[in-house]
């Protein structure tokens, strides 16, 4: 084998192993959603079933933490990304010494810990409820708010960063025409910078929706006694998981390739129509192919295809191998006592002989501990 074969033969191995790594366990994930056995595994296999995922829908506490992490990531999304933009048009108006100060200033939160954050969140409200003369029921002592408020103190740094890498390519010089040629400065700022924002604010806005969602450090402490999905789910894995959460993960790598095949093809259309060459293309030259390969034709034709699978899934019945599963064990119990059983008569057989044996009379023991030397007749010759 020569150095090329051998170098090749490496880099598949490695590549092997990363891949491997990477996706191994979202595959056993998704194998254990489907296996009728109460804890997630995949060996030994019991029978294919769908039902975790009823189990899934019906855990009150998962789905009201669902619900309250959505309404506080839109809220988050809502307040982050204003804020962010904000941030990042000043930076970008300021001088280089002023801007490097307030830039420390604005990116801080995102390095301090989210348990930190948590804590100071909660101290901050009820310290300024209490000096408004806020009872406990105020907003002040709701979890919901101050979640929100705690999460908004770090996401909105992360809005700002991706702001302000779109602004670093953005000509200033095109809103300095405008302003002299009459157009006020919001309408510069509508007509010109905002619309060359416009892929920035999508970009921000998933951002923060994602970070706010799968926040954990902060929220565990900010919501208090309520929940949201993360820290009810994190509730959950401490008193014992079943694979109603391989069943999530299941929906959301879902959710997730559907949302990923979307947007590739959004983005190769998009290169397409930008180059020109959509004449010339074999797809996107005839109309019954560019349909087909339209983002939102690709979109509806994938989410029929997950709506059948999950109808197909749900007409499915496992009760007759689940039985039967049971009837199984049941019988190999039977088996093992059954086994015990005769293990413990013959045991008892073995010692039985030895218990037939004659027993000696016993000696009778002389109660004086000197040997009869002190009765009242003493000692016998040849005693």
């Amino acid at each position: 084998m020569n150095r090329g074969t051998g170098g090749g033969v490496v880099a598949a191995g490695f590549s092997l192993l990363f891949f491997t790594f990477l996706f191994g366990p979202l595959i056993i994930m998704v194998i254990t959603a489907f296996n009728s056995s109460s804890f997630p595994r995949i060996t030994p296999w019991e029978c294919f079933t769908t039902d975790w995922f009823g189990v899934l829908f019906a855990n009150d506490r998962l789905m009201s933490g669902l619900a309250n992490s959505l309404v506080i990531a839109i809220s988050v999304v809502v307040i982050a990304v204003p804020i962010g933009l904000a941030g990042a048009l000043a930076l970008s108006e300021l001088g280089p010494r002023l801007r490097a100060a307030l830039y420390t200033v604005l990116i801080t939160p995102i390095l301090i810990p989210g348990v930190v954050l948590g804590i100071s969140t909660i101290v901050f409200w009820g310290a300024f409820g209490r000096s408004v003369g806020a009872d406990y029921g105020s907003i002040f002592y709701n979890g919901m708010f101050l979640t929100l408020a705690g999460q908004v103190t770090f996401i909105s740094a992360y809005a700002m960063l991706v702001f302000l890498a779109r602004l670093q390519r953005f000509d200033p010089i095109l809103t300095e025409a405008a302003l002299d040629l009459g157009a006020t400065p919001g309408q510069a700022f509508r007509k010109i910078l905002l619309p060359f924002l416009w892929p920035a604010i999508g970009s921000a806005a998933f951002l923060t929706f994602l970070a706010s969602f799968e926040n954990y450090n902060t929220t565990v402490f900010t919501i208090l006694s309520g929940n949201t999905f993360t820290t009810a789910l994190a509730s959950k894995v401490r008193h014992g998981t079943d694979p109603s959460l391989s069943a999530l993960a299941v929906i959301i790598i879902g959710i997730t390739l559907i949302g990923a095949v979307v947007h590739e093809a959004h983005m190769r259309r998009k290169e397409v129509m930008r180059t020109g060459t959509a004449a010339r293309s074999r797809i996107y030259g005839n109309p019954v192919l560019r349909t087909l390969v339209h983002p939102l034709t690709i979109f509806v034709i994938l989410l029929g295809v997950a709506g059948f699978a999950t109808y197909q899934g749900s007409q499915h019945d496992a009760g007759v191998c689940k039985q039967q599963i049971l009837d199984d064990k049941r019988a190999r119990q039977q088996e093992l006592l059954e086994e015990q059983r005769r293990k413990m008569e013959a045991q008892q057989q073995n010692q039985a002989p030895a218990s037939t044996a004659p027993v000696e009379a016993p000696v009778k023991a002389n109660p004086s501990p000197f040997g009869g030397a002190f009765k009242p007749n003493g000692l016998k010759p040849g005693e």
